[in-house]
């Protein structure tokens, strides 16, 4: 198990575990760490020196570009994979945290709803850094707070595929997420992804909305077979990650959504047999 430290996730504004179909996020095994604007610059989450970079082609996406990169860092005992950064360094240069790899790309790797990001996970020494698959369990050294909603909001913002509420709101400093009715804070693409995430741990079935939506091992969540509605309209699901300037529920759809900002919302979860996966 890796540990990212406290200090270092606090240099974003937001992080995700589980929110993503690729398998290097099965089971947490990798995270990714919005710094909270698409194509800044990406400040580095580890301290070392560039082993590498390579350029990598993308799924065609008419919003993204075609081609991503992967750089690697030796911190030591282990190797870092960071992606979705246009390099600006090189191998041999030395990176302290916080200085900048590069630019953030909009990479083909994203849904259209997906903000720029930097993902990160980590390799032993010895291991092959460049498979898509093989990363070590990682775990972030920061609390995420549990925050309650009752399904209800305003359209405080929107893209071609997606609509981010004003709701549920929160005080306070730190990292928070959308709490399951059980008060456990909750991560990943529910339920257009697979699986999910609990953060802090849970054991057994988790409810959201009124609606069991999963069970939990631990941190891992396997999403059940279930429909998220906003007004009555068929959503591709909930985006679920911790953040520490701002919570509102952000429900993602695949082919629009038709509505605007300003509209009043009530979003409603319940078991399907027509569920809706991307992965």
């Amino acid at each position: 198990m890796v540990t990212l430290c406290g200090d270092v996730v606090a240099r974003y504004e937001r992080f995700s575990l589980y929110n993503s179909p690729y398998p290097a996020h099965d089971r947490g095994r990798a995270v990714d760490l919005y710094p909270g604007e698409n194509g800044a610059p990406a400040p580095s989450p580890v301290a070392g020196e560039v082993l590498d970079t390579r350029t990598v082609r993308c799924p065609p996406r008419p919003y993204a570009v075609d081609e991503d990169h992967l750089v690697l860092v030796d911190t030591g005992d282990r190797v870092a994979r960071v992606l979705h950064v246009d390099p600006a360094v090189s191998p041999g240069d030395g990176v302290a945290v916080g200085d900048s790899l590069g630019t953030l790309v909009r990479s083909g790797f994203f849904g259209r709803w997906v903000d720029d990001h930097l993902h990160l996970g980590f390799r032993d020494a010895d291991a092959n850094p460049y498979r898509a698959s093989g990363s070590l369990p990682l775990r972030l050294d920061v609390a995420v707070e549990p925050v309650a909603w009752d399904g209800t909001g305003t359209v405080a913002a929107v893209g071609p595929t997606h609509v981010r509420l004003d709701a549920p709101t929160r005080t306070g400093d730190g990292f928070a997420a959308l709490a399951s009715d059980e008060g456990v804070p909750l991560d990943g693409g529910l339920a257009h992804y697979g699986g999910g995430g609990a953060f802090g741990g849970h054991e057994g079935p988790l409810s959201l909305l009124g609606c069991v939506v999963g069970t939990a091992d631990g941190r891992d969540v396997a999403w059940g077979d279930v429909a998220v509605r906003a007004n009555e309209r068929r959503a591709t699901g909930l985006s679920l990650f911790a953040s520490r300037v701002g919570i509102g529920a952000k429900l993602v759809f695949h082919e629009g959504h038709g509505f605007a900002v300003g509209d009043e919302l009530r979003v409603t979860v319940a078991p399907t047999d027509d569920r809706i996966r991307l992965d």
